[in-house]
């Protein structure tokens, strides 16, 4: 997970002071995933997810938290949806090759088309939407860098507001493992290990900045892992 790791810590001063701004404060609710997908999937909701997923595309920043919740949650419960999918963008992915802290207008470019193009293919992916957001930082485009990283702080909060990560029964819910690593490195902590325990809980142990072990967080996986299984069934 280096090369998530060394993105993250690019931008880490906006995402990580608004994630632990909120850790005080924040309403924290277990997620009803049966209520959840009511609400999704009914046409007079303000939850139906395709009006969700719209505002969402169109940049809409009047979204709050029950909305994120729902989009960020209610995407693990549609037909589609499959947390273990191969990506075809990340292996190719022009941020990884890039080394410097400084970007040329042509790698922000680049990595602009880029990011684009794999959040196309997957709304939540939070590697390319905070490449997306740096490289439209560098080329002077900061009004849409700011509605990026408004939308990766929220969907970061959504994670956050599912429980404490303190024990399985306060788990964080994701929809990918990968925003596991994500979202700790918002918070300024860096993984050391990872345990799976049965039936569908991840643990990572966890360090700050300056190496000191902190213990470790929860994450409930059981949808992902239910969902893998039902698509994969001979695997």
């Amino acid at each position: 997970m280096r090369i998530i790791f060394s993105l993250i810590l690019l931008c880490a001063g906006t995402v990580c002071a608004a994630a632990q701004s909120l850790l005080d404060n924040l309403p924290r609710e277990t997620p009803d995933l049966d209520s959840i997908y009511n609400e999704i999937t009914d046409r007079t909701s303000p939850y139906y997810y395709p009006r969700l997923m719209e505002e969402f595309e169109r940049n809409d920043t009047t979204m709050k938290l029950d909305k994120y919740r729902r989009l960020y949650l209610g995407a693990m419960l549609r037909e589609d949806y499959d947390a273990y999918r191969p990506s075809g963008y990340h292996a190719a992915d022009p941020a990884a090759q890039i080394t410097g802290t400084m970007l040329t207008r042509q790698e922000c470019d680049t990595i602009i088309r880029y990011a684009n193009t794999a959040l196309a293919d997957n709304p939540f992916d939070l590697v390319q939407m905070i490449n997306l957001s740096r490289a439209l930082r560098a080329r002077g485009r900061t009004s849409l860098a700011d509605i990026w990283n408004y939308k990766l702080r929220m969907l970061l909060t959504a994670i956050l507001s599912t429980g404490t990560g303190a024990d399985e029964e306060n788990a964080w819910f994701v929809i990918e493992p990968q925003h596991e690593y994500i979202l700790l490195n918002a918070l300024g902590l860096t993984a050391k290990t990872h345990l799976f325990i049965e039936p569908y809980y991840e643990y990572i142990k966890v360090a700050d900045t300056e190496g000191h072990d902190l213990g470790g967080f929860y994450f409930n996986i059981a949808a992902p892992l239910e969902e893998y299984w039902r698509k994969h069934p001979t695997e």
